[in-house]
């Protein structure tokens, strides 16, 4: 992780640099808007490259994945005034990751829990000293709840209990990582304490299954189908969060305590404490210009009940600034937000 963020730092620096010495003419896909298009929804030849666009989501046995795709494919049937627009959903690292891919140019679009998007548009927490400043909020997506499973014969009662176990913590750069080392700090759990895996929540879950992980950390959409399918091979549990240990989350982070019903899985017998924050939609303000941005929050947002995948229906408009605190808007979004009346 801190070789990840060093990495993406020094990438800002020299981003930074070249920005300064260059002539403004070298920007690709940033056309101004030439004051003629009918609500932004007609191209003029040169202004935007639509061609091969790309929304990062995270692993491909998470929730953003699949959820991404659909989104994808809802937003390339009804963008209209682009010809050739195509947007594809590409597997990720999930939030982390696709604010520095956009900062870097080599995504368009990205998936994100709402609060690594505000320490990037901050230069906090994990973007400490790497501001990204080319980024803008277009939307809620869905509430991400922390499910952390575990393999019911593995004998673990508490978080407190995975010391030296075999744990899978998410993806570098994901926002499940940097909430599973949160909650095991809150117990006391620190680097070397415990086995950690690197690795999303489809592969842990195979891992799981045939028992050769003790538990993994998921920040998923609820209920998540990979749960369901993995309770159907394995006998597994959800830990629940003490109350001194979600105490400590919230005041060191912008998490909140949900408690999962007892009828959100049929392996559950008894509601489980978790945290929660929100998944985001957010565009790069390099590549998607107003016009461009105006268009796809359009396309999605009116016809979010196209989305078929269970969190699809969290995509209703009446939730659309959920998570938008803090962040910047990027233009687009913000011109369609307020046609709406969605802003106060």
């Amino acid at each position: 992780m801190k070789k990840f963020y060093t990495m993406f730092a020094s990438a800002l620096t020299l981003g930074m640099l070249l920005s300064a010495c260059g002539d403004g003419d070298t920007e690709e896909n940033g056309g101004a808007d030439d004051g003629d298009s009918d609500n932004g929804q007609e191209e003029t030849a040169g202004d935007v490259d639509v061609t091969g666009l790309q929304i990062g989501t995270g692993s491909t046995g998470g929730t953003y994945y699949p959820l991404g795709q659909e989104m994808a494919n809802v937003i390339n049937a009804n963008v209209e005034g682009y010809d050739g627009f195509d947007l594809s959903a590409v597997a990720t690292g999930a939030s982390v990751d696709n604010l520095a891919q956009i900062f870097q140019g080599e995504l368009d679009l990205g998936m994100s829990v709402h609060l690594p998007a505000l320490d990037a548009a901050e230069g906090t927490g994990e973007f400490d000293g790497a501001q990204v400043d080319n980024f803008g909020f277009m939307g809620h997506i869905y509430p991400e709840v922390m499910q952390v499973v575990v393999r019911a014969d593995a004998g673990i009662e508490s978080v407190a209990d995975l010391e030296g176990m075999d744990i899978a913590i998410g993806p570098p750069g994901s926002g499940t990582q940097e909430a599973a080392r949160l909650i095991l700090e809150a117990y006391g759990l620190e680097d070397g304490d415990y086995n950690a895996f690197d690795e999303g929540f489809g592969d842990a879950a195979g891992r799981l299954q045939d028992g050769n992980l003790d538990a993994s950390f998921g920040l998923l959409g609820l209920p998540a189908g990979s749960i369901e399918e993995l309770s159907l091979q394995r006998d597994i549990e959800l830990l629940s969060l003490s109350d001194e240990a979600v105490a400590y989350i919230e005041e060191n982070s912008g998490y909140e305590l949900l408690e999962i019903p007892a009828d959100s899985y049929d392996f559950m017998d008894e509601p489980v404490n978790a945290i929660t924050a929100y998944a985001v939609l957010v565009g790069s303000t390099d590549t998607i210009d107003e016009d461009l941005g105006y268009e796809i929050t359009r396309a999605l947002y009116e016809n979010w009940e196209d989305v078929s995948h269970a969190q699809g229906q969290h995509l209703d408009p009446e939730n659309i600034m959920n998570g938008s605190d803090g962040l910047p808007m990027h233009p687009g979004a913000e011109r369609f937000f307020e046609e709406q009346g969605y802003l106060d």
